[in-house]
């Protein structure tokens, strides 16, 4: 996911969908800012629509991450030893996983 630009939340406001209804403004923003997803040769707001509801909200809040908070950094904690650490969600530069 990329680091979205005024662009990417402005035109989805003229998507018919989106006009037609409001909760599909997610679905055409997250289909312009991920650049990668697994094998797939590129993410569309059709893909989008029909990941998992689990999916898309963490979508949600990984974009939030990185365009609000400025950072992909989670605190997590161990399951077996209950070690806290944080953990960085992109793997790499931030605006580029």
């Amino acid at each position: 996911m990329r680091l979205a630009t005024a662009r990417d939340e402005l035109l989805p406001l003229y998507d018919a969908r989106v006009q037609e209804n409001a909760a599909y403004t997610t679905v055409v923003l997250l289909g312009r800012v991920i650049t990668s997803l697994g094998t797939l040769g590129a993410v569309t707001s059709a893909v989008v629509e029909n990941m998992f509801a689990s999916d898309v909200a963490f979508l949600q809040d990984f974009y939030r991450r990185i365009n609000a908070e400025g950072h992909t950094r989670i605190a997590v904690t161990c399951p077996e030893c209950s070690h806290r650490f944080t953990a960085d969600l992109a793997g790499g530069r931030l605006g580029e996983s």
